[in-house]
């Protein structure tokens, strides 16, 4: 398995519409890409969040991330995406 990790800012003022956003747009485009295990996102401190959403392979997270910047509203800043092999879990 491997994980697309994707870190981003979001405006201040504006994380309820981030969320909003997030449920509206993200979650279900992502529900609908091929290989998908799962998918957590965080609202972390300050105006930070982050997500892990796991695939059944690399191509398929890989493909995945590739998607990530043409779904960032303009008021959420894209910090970094990454892809990396599942190495432990619970």
């Amino acid at each position: 398995m491997h994980a697309v990790v994707v870190t981003v800012t979001l405006q201040p003022g504006r994380e309820q519409e981030s969320a909003d956003h997030l449920n509206a747009n993200v979650i279900p485009r992502v529900k609908e890409a091929p290989g998908l295990v799962a998918g957590y996102w965080a609202q972390l401190s300050g105006a930070h969040g982050s997500s892990m959403v796991i695939f059944e392979t690399e191509e398929a997270a890989r493909a995945a991330a590739e998607m990530v910047p043409s779904g960032v509203p303009d008021f959420v800043k894209l910090d970094s995406v990454e892809v990396g092999e599942v190495v432990g879990q619970i």
